[in-house]
This record gives structure tokens, C-alpha cells and sequence, in this order.
């Protein structure tokens, strides 16, 4: 449970940040009981990382404390950078109907976490997409894949977010940097990475020896798959709760800041 009573299904976890840096969270929600999700995510505040929401299915309504308001759709995503603190609310826009998405949190180097927040709407639309010839469609919500630029990049983490949706006996190729951690969550049917089945609701965790140069990804029926990538930041995490910073007196300083009423514009 999660916000004022969502149920989630926490995929990345606190004790994989070190592994999977530069990714703190990664939750995957789906409900079509509206008990589940009515309730969202009431104001709260973040301070030194980027929150990236992409919804399947339903409408959510963002609003934060520097005047940024949105609704993202089936497809849509909402990006938001909240730097130096910013308190927002992430609120369901339907009482009936399937509610189906993914929140990320990502990680800020420490010479960004304190710039000023930056909030950006990117409807299904305007999210770049390609159809490779083994039928393949590829959604491209950061970085690049195929030679198709992603809605959004990242100098710090270079970051890849890739929605594939593989017809069954399919296969996809990514290139990705051998430093880079990388992993990817199946939400539809079954996909084999490296000769081993992964199924439904599950996570992967790709190896980066030194000789790699990406990932192969076949559908053993048909399915959808997140694949995500990012460049280490090798730096101390501090976290509590929506606060992410490097030491624990930054910590102390996003508290007293944020009940000093500094998280607005």
C-alpha cells in the first residue's frame, strides 16, 4: 500500500539501489477495483531525483506546488524533475475502469539534485514509436533505440525506458553500454532473456560483463516488456522516504526545509 491506500506492487526495492544505480523505486500498479486506487496519492513532497509515471490504462491528474498541472491517459507520461523540492499530488481522474501503470524513480547526480524542478506532460502521441520487421512495436520514453530518439534524455544517468510489445516467437535486440545496469519487467505473458523463461509480473536483472553490448529478447507468447538502462552514478545514496540525497545532513536539511514551507515557488 502506498499514498492514502494504493495497492502497488514494489518491483525495484530499496535494497537494489546499490545494483541497479541510478534507479531507486520502481512500482507497478493495475486494479480494476476502484477501492484499490481511488484514493491516489494525496500532496507529498520529493526532493533530489525525477519521478517518471507512464499509465497503461485510466487518467491520473498531477498538480505540485510550482503551479505544473496535468492529466496523463492511456500511454501518456509524466515527467517530472523534483531537484530542489517540490511537493505535488498525483490524483485518479475516473471512479470506474481499469487503472494500470508504472511509477520510476531515478536518481539525480549530486551536482543536480538542488536545480529548480522541471515538470513536463508527454501524451501517447507524442511518445516516439517504431515497428521493427519482426512486428515488434517499440515505445521509446527515454533515450534511443534503432536509431529513434526517446521523448526525453538524460545527460547525468542516460537513462533508456523502452515499452516492447513482441508478437509470440519474436525477438528484439537493444544495444547498450557495458557499464550501464539494466534490467527489464514483463507485465504481459513470457519472454526469455539468455535461455531463461521469465514470466509474467516478473524482473530480470542483466548481468554487464565487461564484453557485453546489450540485450536479445525473445517472446516465448505474446508479450509486453519494460527494458530499462542507466549509467551508474557510483555516488553515497541517503534516503528517507520521498528525500533522496548524499549525506544525512542533506537529509536533515530537506526536512527543515520542507517544514520551513521552501518546497513551493
Amino acid at each position: 500500500m502506498d499514498g492514502a491506500g494504493v495497492r502497488i506492487n514494489r518491483v525495484l526495492t530499496q535494497p537494489l539501489q546499490r545494483r541497479l544505480d541510478p534507479f531507486l523505486m520502481l512500482d507497478a500498479f493495475g486494479s480494476d477495483k476502484p477501492g484499490d486506487y481511488i484514493a491516489g496519492f494525496p500532496e507529498h513532497p520529493h526532493r533530489g531525483f525525477e519521478t517518471i509515471t507512464y499509465m497503461l490504462a485510466g487518467k491520473m491528474r498531477h498538480r505540485d506546488s510550482f503551479g505544473n498541472e496535468g492529466v496523463i491517459t492511456d500511454g501518456g507520461v509524466q515527467w517530472m524533475t523534483a531537484g530542489r523540492g517540490v511537493i505535488h499530488s498525483e490524483m485518479p481522474e475516473q471512479n470506474e475502469g481499469l487503472m494500470e501503470g508504472f511509477q520510476l524513480w531515478l536518481n539525480l547526480p549530486a551536482r543536480d539534485k538542488m536545480q529548480a524542478p522541471w515538470y513536463r506532460d508527454i501524451p501517447a502521441a507524442e511518445v516516439p514509436r517504431f515497428t521493427t520487421e519482426a512486428g515488434v512495436t517499440v515505445q521509446v520514453m527515454a533515450g534511443a533505440s534503432h536509431g529513434v530518439q526517446g521523448a526525453v534524455e538524460r545527460a547525468g544517468t542516460e537513462i533508456v525506458y523502452l515499452d516492447l510489445a513482441l508478437p509470440a516467437g519474436a525477438r528484439f535486440d537493444q544495444p547498450l553500454p557495458a557499464g550501464h545496469n539494466a534490467f527489464l519487467y514483463v507485465f504481459r505473458g513470457e519472454a526469455v532473456v539468455g535461455g531463461k523463461g521469465i514470466g509474467q509480473a516478473r524482473m530480470a536483472i542483466l548481468d554487464n560483463a565487461p564484453q557485453a553490448d546489450g540485450v536479445s529478447i525473445s517472446a516465448a507468447s505474446d508479450c509486453r516488456v519494460l527494458l530499462l538502462a542507466g549509467r551508474p552514478l557510483r555516488e553515497p545514496i541517503a534516503q528517507h522516504g520521498p528525500f533522496v540525497m548524499n549525506t544525512q545532513a542533506e537529509l536533515v536539511q530537506a526536512f527543515e526545509d520542507f517544514r520551513a514551507g521552501r518546497f513551493a515557488a
